[in-house]
């Protein structure tokens, strides 16, 4: 079967996505050459990235870590991509359920995606780190002070809401994921390499009809998936989508 034919067969789809997703809106991954563990920025930082975007070191060097932080892990000028716009219309046709990310860009939110579940969080949300008062991403660059480092009015460090390495997920978020998944006939997985885990383990949960994977490298998963693509996410899901929104103006018309 097509995509379109598995996403025209399904009634309850969620997708899950990861860095690959955002790619297209030049953001870059974390594993190809130019992706944030690449060479190029090896040489840029005195420690490895994942090191950097650790819970330990954000709390021993706030300074290297915001240096990091706002020079590689903020794209304020991204705008969503075809697979951001597919999976909102997709959204809006009623079919998809569910977006799962492992992205904290917020662009499914800004192409128009309502149930997104942000498993790593999101730079747009920071927050207080003693008395948890939220500021926004633009409050946040303004607040810096001479080190960079965000404070608050009160001088307490203002904290991405993000999940680093050493931190747990946000379990109320993983929850909503698994009952997501668990209810979907339909699950399509993209941009991800299936490698990072406890995200990765979402799969063990799909007992519906069609597993697609689209991803530009094979994963793990490749074997059990229905249907495996490897092409750009963007074009693929928007071609399918609108095959779909093809056959459902047809089928009102003849209605």
């Amino acid at each position: 079967m097509t995509l379109s034919e598995i996403l025209l067969d399904s009634d309850n789809i969620v997708f899950f996505g990861g860095a690959g997703v955002s790619t297209e809106s030049n953001i870059p991954d974390f594993r190809s050459p130019t992706g944030l563990y690449g060479e190029k920025r090896e040489h840029t930082y005195p420690y490895p990235a994942e090191t950097m975007l650790s819970h330990s070191f954000y709390v021993r060097y706030p300074k290297e870590f915001f240096r990091f932080y706002f020079n590689e892990m903020i794209y304020k000028d991204a705008v969503p991509n075809k697979a951001h716009l597919a999976l909102a219309r997709l959204e809006q046709m009623g079919k998809l359920k569910a977006v799962i990310t492992q992205n904290i860009d917020g662009l499914h939110q800004k192409a128009g995606s309502v149930n997104v579940l942000e498993l790593h969080g999101s730079v747009l949300r920071n927050y207080d780190s003693k008395d948890g008062t939220f500021y926004s991403l633009d409050e946040t660059m303004a607040a810096r002070d001479e080190d960079g480092i965000p404070r608050s009015p009160k001088g307490n460090i203002i904290k991405p809401d993000v999940v680093l390495y050493e931190e747990p997920l946000d379990q109320n978020v993983m929850y909503k994921a698994v009952q997501a998944v668990s209810q979907a006939d339909c699950m399509i997985v993209g941009g991800t390499s299936l490698q990072v885990y406890p995200a990765a383990g979402l799969l063990q949960y799909f007992h519906g009809k069609y597993l697609v994977l689209i991803n530009r490298d094979s994963t793990p998963y490749d074997s059990q998936a229905d249907l495996v693509i490897h092409a750009s996410i963007g074009e693929v899901l928007d071609a399918a989508v609108k095959d779909v929104e093809k056959a459902e103006a047809q089928k009102k018309e003849k209605e």
